[in-house]
């Protein structure tokens, strides 16, 4: 491909890469401000988008995403393993805070720990993947329950909340912080979590712990998988 043809590429993916959550819809102009465009290149390169189906355009002449980007990412969210998204983000949370990470789904009145990522400190708190515990206890248990009773007070505090803290609760010598880990749709997904032992796990531990986990949970949401677990 010529250098000119590289370059057409390159500035018709800027302008796909421009639209988010909070940029879904944009005129011309605005496209070419996010893009720093002519507007003249905008517009063709814009059409022949359109033509292919990576654009619509409405009758309010506001260019959106088109269904064939849909479908592109249909084919990618197939093809991948949820535990290839999730195992580096627990990789990541236990670098950032020095504990456990782990990833639990619910599964009747148990909930399974299906990812697991060990600290690297010598006492720790110790689990293995696939292995069941109560769902009624724990960060992870609780943060399952909460999505799953919606009329419960004490899950809809926990829901308003956002994340879930437990201290001895399931394990007297273990503390936890869990979020929920919701897909693109609001659908939970199941439960991230970081555990220690109970003595390191103190407020400035839980504020940092709450931090990595509710970043991390944002940062997986569109990168699901679509099948469910």
């Amino acid at each position: 491909m010529s250098k000119i043809g590289v370059d057409a590429v390159r500035r018709a993916l800027a302008i796909l890469k421009s639209f988010d959550p909070e940029q879904s819809a944009m005129t011309l102009t605005q496209i070419a401000e996010m893009t720093d465009l002519y507007k003249s290149t905008v517009l063709r390169l814009a059409s022949s988008l359109e033509a292919d189906g990576f654009l619509v355009r409405g009758a309010d002449r506001l260019f959106r995403p088109g269904p064939e980007l849909w479908r592109l990412g249909a084919l990618y969210q197939r093809g991948l393993d949820l535990g290839e998204v999730i195992r580096p983000s627990l990789r990541r949370l236990v670098e950032a805070t020095g504990e456990t990470g782990s990833f639990y789904v619910a599964d009747g009145d148990e909930r399974i720990c299906l990812y697991r990522v060990n600290s690297p400190r010598s006492v720790r708190h110790h689990l293995e993947e696939g292995q069941r515990l109560p769902i009624d206890c724990g960060a992870a248990g609780r943060i399952l329950t909460a999505f799953r009773e919606p009329t419960n007070v004490e899950g809809k505090k926990i829901r308003d909340r956002g994340f879930y803290v437990s201290i001895g609760e399931r394990d007297p010598e273990a503390a936890a912080a869990a979020v929920p880990l919701m897909d693109v749709h609001g659908n939970l997904r199941g439960a991230l979590s970081l555990s220690a032992i109970k003595t390191r796990f103190d407020a400035k531990a839980r504020k940092v712990a709450i931090g990595a986990l509710k970043s991390e949970a944002k940062a997986l949401a569109g990168l699901l998988p679509a099948s469910e677990y």
